[in-house]
Parts: structure tokens; C-alpha cells; sequence
């Protein structure tokens, strides 16, 4: 009975969270008058919603900005970040406790208070309406940073020893001996990465006004707030949905890996 209650509880808890999404899903396949209702099998299946957002609006261009925005920030935060938490974990300077401390300090800081002196930033270099205003400020991540940190530590110190006694450099231990070891961080912040640069909407609507670069939230934002959609809900949710699918699309794919590194890296101090 008490295994049979667990059951019970977990699946309750599914359909809880589960159903907003397939209702979702099932309402952009929906009649427009029938979407109201709180079943999920339409009475007759239509891609009106589809296509009108297709027609509508670039919604392949702005998938792909996407695409190019969160690949390059992502690769970045995994290029970038290991080295700088290989160094923090493995290497002894000066100073290397107090940056770790700087690090923590920078992630308490609300992005509204840097937004304007980045966005004047950005203005002074001519970055506005092009991609490096999209890239080049996620290019680091301190969250990255310290969560390789914390993964680097628990490798042996042997084995970074004997790849020293090899003649290995510190940049050859990193990508030739302690990349191959550290599948699950590295697919953890890539997840993140790639789902916080994906669903970011306000520094893009900031920096950019040129349709061809609009990435796929913001134009989807723009589409539902500026009347464009003419106030039809299944066009919307045809919208949102398409938003969400390359990120359901990457978590179910590495959801193993992505679990198996919270376990192992956010429990140690």
C-alpha cells in the first residue's frame, strides 16, 4: 500500500505538471473555437495556427539567429569557463580565493543594474543591431565557472601529475585528459547556457530593432504583445510552442548526463 501511495502521488504530481504543456501542445492542433476547453483531443486536427504563424512572421530566420546566438554562447561558456575553473581548482596563485570570491559577488548582482551601462557599451562600439550584441556579453558565466570548479576538484591529482611528468601543458591536461572526464559538467552547463541564452527576451529587445536579426523569443514576444496574432489564442500557442521545442528537444537528450552532474558536483563544498 505504501509503494502503491508513492505511485499514486508521483503520477498525480506528473499530470500536474505535464498537462499545461499538453494542453498547449493539443490547442495549436485545435479549431479556434474549440480551444477554450479543457480537453485535450481536438475534434478534427488543423495546422491553421501553423501556418499562419509561418506566413505572419520570419519564424525560420529567427530560429536561426537563435540557433546561432546560444551555439556560440554556449561553446564559449564551455571554452572559456573550464579554463578559468581548471585554473581556480588546479593551478595556486595570488589571489586566486579572492576571485573566486569576485565571481560570487558578480552572480548577486541583478542584470538590471549593469543593462544600461552595457546597453551604452554597446552603443559606443556600433554593436547595436548585430550579433556580437548578442553574443559577446554571455560569452562568460560564473555559474559555469564555479560549477567547473567544483567538478575539477574531485579529479585525482595523480592523474594530473603524471600528465605533468609526460610533458602535458595545463591547457593540454584541460582538453586532452579532463574534458574526456568531465561529460556530465560539461553537458550541465550546456544545458543551462544553452536554455538561459535561448529564453532570453529583454536584453534582445534592448539591442535590437532589424527584423533579420530578431531571435526567435523576441520575435515571438513581439508577435503575441503588438497584435500581430489579431488576439487568436491558437496562434499563439502555435508560437510558443514552437519556442519551446529545441529546448525540450536538447534536455531530453541529455538529461541523464545533466542529473548525474547535479549529483556529483551539488553536493560537495
Amino acid at each position: 500500500m505504501k509503494r502503491a501511495l508513492i505511485w499514486l502521488i508521483l503520477i498525480l504530481g506528473t499530470v500536474v505538471f505535464l498537462y499545461p504543456f499538453l494542453w498547449m501542445v493539443s490547442a495549436t492542433f485545435k479549431p479556434e473555437m474549440e480551444i477554450p476547453s479543457f480537453g485535450l483531443l481536438p475534434s478534427s486536427i488543423t495546422l491553421a495556427s501553423y501556418e499562419q504563424v509561418f506566413a505572419k512572421i520570419p519564424i525560420l530566420r529567427s530560429l536561426l539567429n537563435s540557433l546561432v546566438v546560444s551555439i556560440s554562447i554556449t561553446a564559449s561558456v564551455l571554452f572559456f569557463g573550464s579554463m578559468v575553473g581548471y585554473a581556480l581548482s588546479r593551478l595556486r596563485f595570488r589571489g586566486r580565493e579572492v576571485m573566486v570570491m569576485v565571481i560570487l559577488f558578480t552572480m548577486m548582482i541583478p542584470f538590471q543594474l549593469t543593462m544600461i551601462p552595457l546597453y551604452i557599451l554597446m552603443v559606443k562600439l556600433h554593436w547595436t543591431d548585430t550579433y556580437l550584441a548578442l553574443i559577446v556579453p554571455g560569452m562568460m558565466s560564473g555559474f559555469g565557472i564555479l560549477l567547473f570548479r567544483q567538478f575539477f576538484k574531485s579529479v585525482p591529482q595523480a592523474l594530473i601529475d603524471a600528465a605533468r611528468m609526460d610533458g602535458l601543458s595545463d591547457l593540454q591536461i584541460l582538453f586532452r585528459i579532463i574534458w574526456p572526464l568531465s561529460r556530465p559538467v560539461l553537458i550541465t552547463v550546456g544545458i543551462i547556457t544553452f536554455m538561459n541564452s535561448w529564453n532570453d527576451v529583454l536584453w534582445p529587445l534592448i539591442v535590437i530593432r532589424d527584423q533579420s536579426i530578431m531571435t526567435m523569443p523576441q520575435m515571438v514576444t513581439i508577435f503575441a504583445v503588438s497584435g500581430m496574432a489579431e488576439a487568436q489564442l491558437g496562434v499563439k500557442l502555435a508560437a510558443a510552442t514552437l519556442l519551446a521545442l529545441p529546448v525540450i528537444i536538447a534536455y531530453a537528450f541529455f538529461q541523464r548526463y545533466f542529473i548525474e552532474s547535479l549529483a556529483s558536483t551539488g553536493l560537495k563544498g
